[in-house]
């Protein structure tokens, strides 16, 4: 039932419904505001009131929408809408939705394969649930997603760097010339923990205990708390992190200013291709190569999968034949 009045020098229609409520618009005409309703009350009769129709919506609106209502509770947030945000200025996100053929999302792909397999699926998980929510939540008419007829590019092979024969000393030669004190501390830490990049910047002295030789890490990349337990090494390290600074960190440098002086760093020790994250690599493979077994280099490291801690394990031949 639609009720029409003029208010301010226009014409307001408001519809009162059991499925929707109320809701109105304002029109500059009468005849106006009877054609909104006689659209809305079509809309309501299809079961189709307040639904996104592909026809009338880009990719790039949904996109949109994703990165301020889906993306924030993220914990990878910022990452994410910088990847949002290089997808809004694509020429894919200017299409309507109706438009987004498998024969469009396969141009995309094998564009965006020319910038590395594994960018391109993440853009592909990305539109893909991005869609999936716009169909489950956001009402878009979509009878199934578009992404899901496209072949995803095959997964990159897992990395099998590990530190070669001088290569530590190498990093250490480099690190000499880093004017900030904390990078080569950040280095040996990694390696003598396994933690991540981001839990060795996050962690707080209040979740260090050097008596018992642990950090506590309260949430970690799969979304639980983890204790690290720290090697003689370790420890040390934080010891004399401790004498050096009165900060609440005890690695007390920002996420860019570490990814710089990385780069500057294994640029000097002429080592491009290894990646900080490869250090997770070497240091569960030396666990490993102590003895540790799978639970225990479980523990440290937080993998919950088996399969998944195999893929950062790279055993050396010469120290299994010392075993045999």
């Amino acid at each position: 039932m639609a009720t029409y009045r003029k208010r301010n020098g226009k014409w307001q229609a408001i519809v009162r419904h059991k499925t929707i409520g109320t809701t109105s618009r304002s029109f500059h005409t009468k005849q106006a505001a009877i054609k909104w309703f006689i659209s809305v009350e079509e809309q309501l009769e299809a079961a189709s009131f307040g639904a996104l129709r592909p026809t009338h919506i880009t990719l790039g609106e949904l996109v949109k929408r994703y990165s301020n209502e889906v993306t924030p509770a993220k914990r990878a947030a910022r990452t994410e809408l910088r990847r949002l945000q290089r997808l809004i200025r694509d020429s894919l996100s200017s299409l309507r939705v109706s438009q987004l053929t498998s024969q469009a999302i396969a141009a995309f792909r094998d564009r965006r394969l020319l910038d590395g397999r594994r960018t391109c699926h993440y853009d592909l998980i990305l539109i893909r649930h991005c869609l999936k929510i716009a169909m489950n939540e956001w009402g878009l008419m979509l009878s199934s997603n578009p992404v899901n007829r496209v072949k995803m590019p095959p997964s990159p092979p897992a990395r099998n760097r590990r530190l070669e024969s001088g290569e530590f000393e190498r990093l250490k030669e480099a690190a000499k010339q880093t004017k900030n004190p904390h990078i080569w501390p950040i280095i040996v830490f990694a390696i003598e923990t396994g933690m991540r990049r981001g839990e060795i910047l996050g962690l707080r002295w209040e979740h260090v205990d050097l008596d018992r030789r642990i950090a506590y890490l309260p949430l970690t990349k799969n979304g639980s708390s983890r204790e690290v337990p720290l090697s003689t090494k370790a420890a040390q390290v934080l010891a004399r992190q401790r004498q050096h600074n009165d900060t609440t960190s005890p690695f007390p440098v920002t996420p860019n200013g570490f990814r710089l002086a990385w780069g500057r760093l294994r640029r000097r020790a002429g080592l491009v291709d290894l990646r900080f994250h490869d250090l997770r690599h070497e240091a569960i493979s030396r666990f490993f190569e102590l003895g540790l077994n799978i639970p225990e280099v479980a523990v440290i490291s937080g993998h919950k999968d088996p399969r998944m801690l195999f893929r950062y394990t790279h055993l050396r031949a010469e120290e299994i034949v010392h075993k045999l």
